[in-house]
Order: structure tokens, then C-alpha cells, then sequence
């Protein structure tokens, strides 16, 4: 491991660094490793397998597959399109399955858990908040406490960003409601896949919730302090200024449509 990865690593939040495509595989050594992404960047799901393969985790956590979905995950597992067809992929709204295949390649015999929040849920908790859907954990994982101000704006201001400023503002409550269900969803099944499996694991997520500040990190270090967490980022073209993962790395941006088409 180089001194430079353990120095950040070591160091206050404000020292979060970012890396090169190479460092990924010689990450700091922790219990869990959360590794964000942009959904349909081909580069990023490449990343995401070298890093499985150099860490060799005993679990993977899916933010794409349900608990159930994940149950259903083959033993054999070099076909792509039989593997799609064994989770019901197509027709969940993520991307390509093809673009997920090397990691499920690159964790060979890891177990798999999914910590997907089904559609009727995620709409729960925009009525209901987070809290009412998640059940008797929720205190737990925090879910019972209400945001801070600026951190419910700021969350608020990403969410509609997000929908392409297409929706009303006031909506965007809600939007944030469903996002802390599908942190906490993400905390449950990596704490859940700790106990049984001895880690360490990895958690394939979209960027949003391997955020340090108020992802899935935050929720473990409430949940368990002595849990060891690193989070890498994944963007596109550039990177700002206080960028909310312990590490981050930068590429170029994939060539896609128009986001907000569809809400045209």
C-alpha cells in the first residue's frame, strides 16, 4: 500500500483525495468497501471488478437487486443474458445487465445480497417517510430523526437537479424520504452480510449513497463505530471542490442522450 493512500486514509474527512484508476485495487484495508458509480458507465462497472477481484470479498451488496432477486442468483454464472434472466433483470429500469457482468465475474464464489427497495416502497416512503416503511430498525439507522435544515435543502436542491428541475420543489421532500429508505436499506444488508459472511464485503451503489457525509457511511458509523468503511467516487469529467468520499477518481464522461427527455 502506498504512504499516500494510508496518510489520506488516516487522515480528517478533509483530507479525502483523489485517485487514479490504478490506486483503486491498492485501497486501504477495511471491513467494508462502498464503490459508487454513475449506472451506465461502462468504465465504472471495470473499476468496481478490479477491485473485487483484488480485495476478494466474501459478500457483495446490490443497491440493483432485491433481497429476493439476489436469492436467485446462479451458480453458473459466465452467461451473461442467463443471469439477467435468472435475477429478472430487464424491466427493472437499470441499465444493461451486460454492464454488471464483470462484477459478478470478478466475486466468484462471494455470496450476494440484495438491498433493493422494491417500487411500491420507495412510494410508501415519499407519503409516509422513511421511518414508517422501514419498520422496527428505523430508530436504529436513524430514520426517526428529522434532518437538519441545511442538510434537508441541500438534499432537497440535488433531488431536483436530479429530475431535471421538471418536478415542483415541494415534491422533492418526499424524493429525499425514498433516498434515506434505500441508505438505510444499503446499511441493513451490509451489516446483515458482516454477521454472516466475516467480510470483508463491497457495496455497489450509485455514487449519492456511498456519500460520506450522509450515505451509507454515515448510517454504518451510527449503526456500528467500529466498523471500518472506505468509499470511492466515481465522476464524470471533474471534480469539486470538498467531494463527499474518501477517495474519488475521475473519467471521462459516457456518451448518452439527453437525461431529461423523459421527463419532456
Amino acid at each position: 500500500m502506498t504512504w499516500f493512500l494510508i496518510l489520506a486514509f488516516m487522515a480528517t474527512p478533509a483530507a479525502a483525495a483523489s485517485i487514479s484508476a490504478a490506486e483503486l485495487v491498492d485501497l486501504p484495508a477495511a471491513d467494508v468497501v462502498i464503490l459508487g458509480e454513475v449506472h451506465d458507465n461502462p468504465a465504472h462497472h471495470q473499476h468496481q471488478a478490479a477491485v473485487i477481484r483484488a480485495l476478494r470479498p466474501t459478500a457483495v451488496i446490490w443497491e440493483m437487486l432485491t433481497a429476493d432477486q439476489a436469492a436467485r442468483m446462479p451458480e453458473d454464472r459466465r452467461d451473461p443474458v442467463a443471469v439477467a434472466q435468472a435475477l429478472a433483470w430487464d424491466g427493472t429500469g437499470w441499465p444493461d445487465f451486460a454492464l454488471y457482468q464483470p462484477v459478478v465475474e470478478a466475486a466468484g464464489s462471494a455470496a450476494h445480497y440484495g438491498a433493493g427497495v422494491p417500487r411500491v416502497q420507495a412510494r410508501r416512503a415519499f407519503d409516509e417517510g422513511a421511518a414508517a416503511v422501514f419498520g422496527r430498525d428505523a430508530l436504529a439507522f436513524g430514520l426517526h430523526t428529522d434532518l437538519a435544515a441545511s442538510e434537508q435543502a441541500q438534499r432537497e436542491a440535488l433531488q431536483f437537479d436530479a429530475h431535471c428541475q421538471a418536478m415542483p420543489l415541494d415534491m422533492m421532500s418526499g424524493m429525499v424520504e425514498a433516498q434515506r429508505l434505500r441508505d438505510a436499506s444499503l446499511a441493513r444488508a451490509t451489516i446483515l452480510a458482516l454477521r454472516d459472511s466475516g467480510g470483508p464485503v463491497v457495496v455497489i451503489t450509485g455514487n449519492g449513497h456511498a456519500r460520506t457525509d450522509w450515505g451509507v457511511p454515515a448510517i454504518l458509523r451510527q449503526t456500528d463505530p467500529d466498523v471500518r468503511v472506505v468509499s470511492v467516487g466515481q465522476l464524470e469529467g471533474s471534480a469539486g471542490d470538498a467531494e463527499p468520499w474518501d477517495f474519488w477518481i475521475i473519467t471521462e464522461p459516457h456518451p448518452r442522450g439527453d437525461p431529461c427527455a423523459a421527463f419532456q
